[in-house]
C-alpha cells in the first residue's frame, strides 16, 4: 500500500468558529470509530465546532446532508461545511459499484450545485484490511483527510468572498 502524501496546505484563512456538519453510515461501527475520530480531530485543530448525523448506509449520506443543510438554514444556523464519512466493502454482486459510485456523485453534484464545501471520506475498499489502514488516525486517516477537504473548500470560499 502507498503512504498517505499530504502536502501543506498555503491558505490559513482562519476557519474557526466554523460550523460543520458530518454524517456518518454506521454500517461498520467500528471502522466508523476510527474515520470519525480522524475527521473530529481535524475540525477541534482547526477550531471549528461539529454536529454528527448518522444515517443506515453510505446511500442515504447524500440526502442526508441535503435535507439537513435546508433545515440548518432555516433555523438560522447555517453549516459552513460538511464531511460524508462511511465504508463500502466490496462484495460479490455489483452492489458495491453502485453505492460507490452513486453516492460519490450525489455528494460531488450536492457539493458544485449549492457551492458548498464538502469532504467525501467514504472509503471504498476490497477487504476490511485495507478498511482498517485506510480509518485509523495513526494510518492513512482518511476521515482526518475528508476533514482537511472539507476545511480547505471553505477556506477557498470565504477567502474568495473577500476579494
Amino acid at each position: 500500500m502507498a503512504d498517505a502524501r499530504r502536502a501543506p496546505l498555503k491558505d490559513q484563512t482562519d476557519v474557526s468558529g466554523a460550523r460543520v456538519l458530518i454524517v456518518e453510515a454506521r454500517f461498520y461501527d467500528d471502522i466508523q470509530d476510527a474515520l470519525l475520530e480522524g475527521a473530529v480531530a481535524e475540525l477541534k485543530a482547526a477550531g471549528a465546532t461539529h454536529d454528527v448525523l448518522t444515517v443506515p448506509g453510505a446511500l442515504e449520506i447524500p440526502a442526508a446532508v441535503a435535507i439537513a443543510i435546508d433545515s440548518a438554514e432555516a433555523a438560522g444556523k447555517p453549516y459552513d461545511a460538511a464531511i460524508a464519512l462511511g465504508c463500502v466493502v466490496r462484495g460479490e454482486t455489483i452492489h458495491f459499484e453502485i453505492v460507490s459510485m452513486e453516492s460519490a456523485r450525489a455528494l460531488m453534484d450536492l457539493s458544485v450545485a449549492r457551492k458548498f464545501p464538502l469532504g467525501n471520506g467514504i472509503i471504498t475498499v476490497n477487504t476490511d484490511e485495507q478498511a482498517w489502514a485506510r480509518a485509523k488516525p495513526g494510518d492513512l486517516n482518511k476521515g482526518g483527510d475528508a476533514a482537511r477537504a472539507a476545511l480547505a473548500m471553505l477556506r477557498i470560499k470565504r477567502r474568495l468572498a473577500k476579494a
